[in-house]
């Protein structure tokens, strides 16, 4: 007999590499370059939208300001001059008639009729407190809109007859030289010679001359009765 064991194929212990399962990996190969045309005019399309945004915002203010100064309602000239550009209330601590600190920013959102002067108050201070009071009292209804306001530039004591007149005012301690930067004056002195206007978002943009009469008070009073007509659209009354 022969034997056929030497003649049978042995069944191999592992697959060839051919009867292996195929597989298959997927590489990103990542997203095809962006035209650099589209991404700068992607974002000037998106600077033109905040610029839009922004002119929204600003529109009302600007309109109300258009309206008083070129269009001039009822044609009498105006008795202020207009500070351009207007100048940013100052970001500083002022000091209340208690010496406590107060953000001078605290004023803001209201119109305010400022004065300035030292705290020994002479004569001529006296008289502005007194037309300041009379010109905002005369604005009736749109009163409640503007604040009385005077800014002591040194650290003189308020005479005592005076608190008690002051008692609508608001009355803070402020650097000289703040206020010199901020209302451009020389000086102090400079300063106790005029009256000045500044707008609900704490920019100072009118200042009136001294006032020495009842009938430049009602000069004063007429141009601000007017601001605050141009600015009813965008100004709301009280803080």
């Amino acid at each position: 007999m022969f034997g056929i064991s030497g003649c049978v194929p042995q069944e191999s212990k592992s697959m060839s590499e051919s009867d292996q399962p195929l597989s298959f990996t997927v590489h990103n190969v990542g997203e095809p370059p962006e035209d650099p045309q589209a991404e700068v005019a992607r974002t000037r399309s998106g600077r033109l939208r905040l610029l839009f945004l922004l002119a929204m915002c600003a529109a009302p203010v600007v309109a109300s300001y258009f309206t008083y100064y070129v269009i001039q309602p009822h044609g009498s000239p105006r008795f202020g001059q207009l500070i351009q550009p207007s100048r940013a209330m100052p970001d500083v601590q002022a000091t209340d008639a208690a010496g406590q600190p107060v953000a001078l920013s605290s004023l803001r959102k209201q119109w305010l009729l400022v004065s300035v002067d030292s705290g020994a108050c002479d004569p001529a201070c006296r008289d502005r407190l007194y037309y300041q009071r009379q010109i905002l009292a005369g604005l009736g209804k749109e009163r409640e809109r503007t604040d009385w306001v005077w800014l002591v530039s040194d650290e003189q004591p308020i005479p005592a007859d005076l608190h008690q007149g002051l008692s609508e005012a608001t009355v803070l301690r402020v650097k000289p030289e703040v206020l010199t930067t901020w209302f451009q004056a020389k000086d102090v002195a400079e300063l106790r010679q005029g009256l000045f206007l500044v707008d609900p978002m704490g920019e100072w943009m009118m200042r009136f001359p001294s006032v020495t009469q009842p009938d430049e008070a009602k000069q004063v009073r007429r141009d601000i009765e007017r601001l605050l007509r141009a600015s009813s659209s965008w100004d709301t009354a009280g803080r």
